[in-house]
């Protein structure tokens, strides 16, 4: 393809920017709150891979507002210092994200958070103290001052978040904002600490530096809406106040659209920043699920925005850029948009990918770096699933021999059986990138081969890779009793989640039961389809919540609406168990001490942990000069594990 726009520079305020492809702000939590080298890593790997701009992470210009990155740390300047260095030779300009969190933040001392009005947050978090004049002054005075310190540490530009439920948001929102001042009531009044912001940014700084701020519709009923965003952007522009703006979707109020996983499409931000940016002068940047540069581009010529944010995608593969320079489109690694490592790593701690092991971990694991083994090797894997597809690619990468067994007529594993469940196809691109990768490197895949410790060792391997999955443990043992096993279980409606997706979705009746004795996504995939379908689901688990594992992933909220605009029910029994199941009903109990009753139940699905097959491995241990077990077979858990097994232990040889 050729491209007409993507790849074009782009000029904001005295910084050109190489092309039109930019990673938005995001969160990381990488180097534990400084711009450390892992995190300044990061960063670089990136600009080497091609992008134009990189807007950096969160920076809290107040102590009444913590983030990773604050403007009293005095470390800070040293660090732009460094980072700047690192990426100067690709030619990617940075800006910095300013920021106040409002009733959203944590404060340094602990105090309540300050906001607009006494309005406590989605979250839970300490009614915020209504700001005084003096403290909405010297707010404003910290925005400025940040902005200075970034223009003299050599950045490019900064850009104001006025977007996602944060201070400059909240003043705006008729639904946070109750004052009855200068700062309230009007939309102008409302509209006041904002502008008095972005005059006192633009006046910290010098002409050429580039100054602009995030906005975005928040969903919410009363709230700030489209046609609100677009009178924000035409005060500010009326005033010269900013050279760009960047339009996203989203609050805590509506966190799943913030960043959609699988379930939304490319470009599902469109429908509502398009009018925005279609009523600015300046240049626009839009984000929303692009993966690709054809995407962008023809975002681009639509005139749907100037410059596309691709950050996912770039957390999957930092060489989007050069690869698709180079003409290797087909070997960009994919984001198929599971949040598990990404939003959900950061609530865990720290950012990563569930499909690249090297994300947050550069300094390590840079891919650049994997190198040639001092000695190639005969290497088996047996097992192709993603650990196992993983395991071998590294391993070829590596220059190693490399022979793959795999027992099913097709690559992928479980994975396959996932990307059933609605909404969820996406998740096999992993698999079709990592079969075409190893198929590219030579790795010798036999399929329908199901093979024993003798016919591995016949292969006369200097190491084995076992990466033979997990299978569902049907045996009816719940995590919260386990000394009362399910009574009924060997009953033909009795299925696991591989059962019913394998078999031709094989449930009758027009109800069901789902036991969901694990917390993560599968369980909720089943529910979502059975509802789908027509049936009338009773979810039982132990949990205190609906599939809790996949919470920060953003994946809860979507299935739970989904099912309440389906055509079959949907009934959520939390801190339950199944004691007995008959022939058309099932009788439930607490997990607790309480009394039992019966729901009808002509079809259950259960989902617990599933059991590792590890007798392979097991009987390999000691025959083998070097012998790993990787993936489920390991522990079953999720793709992000299996993934990072299987290249570490390759990597390793």
């Amino acid at each position: 393809m050729t491209f007409k726009k993507v790849l074009e520079p782009i000029q904001i305020a005295g910084c050109t920017i190489p092309n039109r492809v930019v990673r938005t702000a995001h969160a990381t939590r990488i180097g534990g709150g400084v711009m450390s080298d892992d995190l300044i890593a990061y960063h670089a790997i990136r600009a080497r891979g091609g992008v134009g701009l990189s807007i950096l992470e969160i920076l809290s210009v107040h102590p009444t507002s913590l983030s990773a990155l604050n403007m009293f740390d005095s470390t800070l300047d040293a660090g732009y210092a460094k980072l700047m260095e690192a990426v100067k030779p690709y030619g990617m300009a940075v800006f910095q994200q300013l920021w106040h969190a409002g009733h959203n933040g944590v404060t340094m001392d602990g105090a309540p958070p300050w906001a607009p009005s006494p309005v406590a947050n989605p979250l839970g978090a300490d009614m915020p103290i209504p700001m005084t004049r003096a403290m909405i002054d010297e707010i404003v005075e910290s925005f400025a001052k940040a902005a200075a310190r970034c223009e003299k540490a050599g950045l490019h530009g900064v850009e104001v978040h006025g977007a996602h439920g944060y201070l400059l948001q909240q003043f705006l929102s008729p639904n946070i904002n109750k004052r009855e001042d200068d700062y309230g009531g009007s939309f102008e009044n409302r509209a006041r600490f904002m502008l008095e912001v972005m005059r006192a940014v633009k006046s910290a700084v010098s002409k050429d530096f580039a100054v602009g701020i995030r906005l975005a519709p928040d969903l919410t009923e009363g709230g700030v809406d489209t046609e609100m965003n677009i009178a924000a952007a035409e005060l500010l522009q009326a005033e010269n106040l900013v050279d760009f703006v960047d339009v996203s979707l989203g609050n805590y109020h509506s966190f799943p659209k913030m960043i959609g996983g699988m379930h939304e499409g490319v470009g599902y931000e469109v429908p509502t920043s398009a009018p925005i940016t279609d009523r600015v002068k300046v240049p626009t940047i839009i984000t929303g699920r692009f993966r690709t540069l054809e995407e962008a581009d023809q975002a681009i010529r639509n005139g749907e925005a100037d410059l596309i944010g691709m950050t996912r995608a770039h957390i999957a593969d930092p060489d989007i850029v050069s690869k698709t320079r180079a003409g290797l489109t087909e070997q960009i690694r994919p984001c198929i948009a599971c949040n598990q490592g990404c939003v959900g790593g950061l609530f865990a701690g720290k950012l990563g990918c569930a499909v690249n092991p090297e994300t947050g971990n550069e300094l390590r694991l840079d891919q650049a770096e994997i190198g040639t083994a001092d000695e190639p090797k005969k290497v088996v894997i047996v097992g192709g699933g993603l650990a196992g597809m993983e395991a071998a690619r590294v391993a070829a990468l590596r220059g190693h021999n490399v022979v793959l067994f795999e027992a099913q007529p097709k690559l992928g594993g479980t994975i396959n059986i996932a990307a059933k469940l609605p909404t969820r196809h996406g998740i096999a691109d992993i698999a079709y990138w990592l079969e075409a990768e190893i198929y590219r490197h030579g790795v010798d895949v036999r399929l329908s081969s199901y093979v024993d410790q003798d016919e591995i060792l016949a292969e006369n391997p200097d190491a084995v890779i076992v990466a033979t999955g997990s299978m569902p443990r049907m045996d009816g043992i719940q995590n919260s009793n386990p000394g009362e096993p399910i009574k009924g279980i060997d009953a033909p409606h009795v299925l696991s989640s591989t059962d019913l997706l394998m078999e031709g979705r094989n449930w009758r009746g027009s109800s069901a039961v789902v036991l969901d004795d694990l917390g993560h996504y599968e369980a909720a995939g089943v529910a979502d389809l059975l509802v789908r379908e027509g049936a009338d689901v009773t979810f039982v688990t132990p949990f205190a919540s609906f599939a809790p594992k996949v919470e920060n992933a953003l994946m809860t909220e979507p299935v739970l609406e989904r099912m309440a605009k389906a055509e079959g029910s949907f009934t959520l029994l939390t801190r339950h168990r199944i004691r007995h199941i008959g022939e058309e009903d099932v009788e439930i109990a607490p997990t607790f001490d309480g009394p039992s009753f019966n729901v009808s139940g002509k079809t259950v699905v259960l989902v617990t942990p599933n059991a590792p097959l590890r007798e392979l491995y097991e009987q390999l241990d000691g025959k083998c000069a070097s012998l790993a077990i990787v993936g489920d077979a390991n522990s079953p858990r999720d793709l992000q594990k299996a993934i990072y097994e299987g290249h570490v232990a390759a990597r390793a040889l």
